[in-house]
């Protein structure tokens, strides 16, 4: 077991009250991982001082210089890749194959975007005057405050914190109460690496400290990945001094099976889309809508599968889909099956807690599938963040397009056809972010554009060249070498 404090201008301290939080083993609730910092207010106000302080010099350093030490963060995340994997299965639960995909997702993403410190690119122009130059170029905007979710708890920071840095900004980190380890890893590597004292900061804690992060004068962007709900208060809490605000929140994700489908190959992706990560992804595919031709054929298929996902620790190698994050988690997944119950659903497989031996220690739930749903139902429309998939017939892609617009949400959608016709259809015609064929929902890339539409985001995108565009600003500059006065627009 560890004890570990926050980090703030380069050291590690605890919080100033002295309290701490525990993080536990979700898969089993009597191994105690360690205690971290319950930070207040004054903590953050630390940070965000400490970062408010480096940024002057941070900005000024070479960006092909802040590329090396990134690089040679990426560097050291690779050759600890297995025990950071371990670690992270430990305290969020998910199985360690999926661990090491999002500890490797970090690692591609500080290559992928430490790069860029030689590539942050701006434009030169053909100005309308003679003797004039005209150019643009990025620059940072300062202190970059980021919270992130449990799910994903190294590659989200990453996500954020990296091309934050490739553009001269300074950070303050709050990770999740209940996946603070990771991160710690993550800021461990990044001082490791060389990032100058107060560049980099974190700390623990729940809402206090969120609410300074997103309120403080000094803090010019806030970067929030969680709920749709908290994303507006934190919008809220942004808006009195302008900052900039990126929100990446909930997703009620669609794959469309057509009736030309390859069934075998869309079973394994409703599989892994529903039931990857425990269905808690923002992109999990918790709804499967099903041409009429194939549905009967395809439900009895999937059905078989999901009950005989085998559950437990994600530590275990026979472990295919591990525990909920929290009992409150696992709370909210039994009350949708209850829902989706009484909205008259058929609960096809699953919805139960699992109990019995190893399972009491944990929170584990059936893999569950409901069928006969509709549009209308609830557990068709909100986001529930678990092992629950709800399957839905359609008559044509069309209809199908229909009933996966039909939410608030626009995140990510996939189509299952072997028409091209169709296939292109549904990309244009279906308003996510992302969008893929034959392929579930999941498994963005690094280098394309992650985020979606509507009550999912507010316009802006993670990964990406499009990531730079959070963290800096434009600047456009004019050069008059013509000795004289010359008025744009009118000379």
């Amino acid at each position: 077991m560890t004890s570990i404090g926050n980090f703030i201008g380069g050291e590690w301290r605890p919080a100033q009250s002295g309290a701490t939080l525990e993080n536990r083993n979700p898969a089993d609730t009597s191994e105690l991982i360690g205690t971290f910092a319950d930070s207040s207010a004054a903590d953050a106000e630390l940070a965000i001082a400490a970062a408010r302080r480096a940024f002057d010099q941070w900005r000024l350093f070479p960006a092909p210089k802040r590329a090396e030490l990134l690089f040679k963060a990426a560097q050291i995340i690779a050759s600890r890749k297995e025990d950071l994997a371990r670690d992270m299965t430990r305290e969020m639960g998910k199985v360690l194959d999926e661990t090491r995909g999002d500890v490797q997702e970090a690692i591609d993403m500080t290559y992928f975007l430490a790069a860029e410190g030689r590539r942050l690119h701006g434009q030169t122009a053909p100005s309308e005057l003679r003797d004039k130059f005209a150019m643009s170029l990025r620059q940072p905007i300062g202190v970059c405050s980021m919270i992130t979710p449990w799910n994903f708890p190294m590659a989200i920071p990453s996500w954020k914190i990296i091309p934050a840095l490739v553009c001269g900004n300074t950070v303050v980190l709050k990770p999740s109460e209940l996946t603070p380890l990771s991160a710690v890893h993550f800021v461990k590597v990044l001082d490791e690496a060389g990032i100058p004292p107060g560049v980099v900061n974190l700390v623990t804690g729940g809402p206090a400290v969120g609410e300074v992060l997103t309120t403080h004068p000094d803090v010019s962007v806030v970067s929030f990945t969680g709920s749709t709900a908290v994303g507006k208060l934190v919008n809220q809490n942004a808006a009195p001094h302008f900052k900039k605000v990126h929100l990446e929140m909930g997703g009620k994700n669609a794959i469309m099976i057509m009736d030309d489908a390859n069934l075998e190959l869309a079973l394994e992706g409703c599989l892994w889309g529903g039931f990857g990560t425990t269905g808690q992804r923002c992109t999990a595919a918790s709804r499967v809508i099903v041409h009429e031709r194939v549905h009967d054929r395809f439900v009895e298929a999937f059905v078989a599968r999901a009950s005989a996902l085998r559950v437990g620790n994600g530590l275990e190698p026979s472990t295919q889909m591990g525990p909920s994050i929290s009992e409150r988690q696992l709370q909210k997944v039994i009350s949708y099956v209850e829902i989706g119950r009484q909205e008259g659903a058929t609960i096809a497989c699953g919805g139960r807690r699992l109990t019995g031996g190893a399972f009491d220690a944990g929170f584990f739930h059936e893999p569950t599938v409901f069928t006969g749903v509709t549009p209308s139902m609830r557990i068709a429309r909100e986001e529930i963040f678990g092992p629950v998939v709800s399957v839905l017939k359609c008559g044509s892609v069309d209809e199908a397009v229909g009933i996966a617009n039909d939410v608030a949400y626009g995140l990510s959608c996939s189509i299952y056809t072997q028409d091209i016709n169709r296939a292109f259809k549904a990309m244009r015609d279906v308003y996510t972010g992302i969008f893929y064929v034959n392929a579930p929902t999941i498994g963005a890339e690094v280098h394309l554009p992650f985020g979606g539409t509507r009550a999912t985001g507010n316009g802006h995108r993670e990964a990406g060249l499009a990531a730079l565009d959070v963290f800096s600003e434009w600047k456009s500059i004019y050069v008059d070498f013509s000795g004289k006065l010359q008025r744009a627009q009118i000379d």
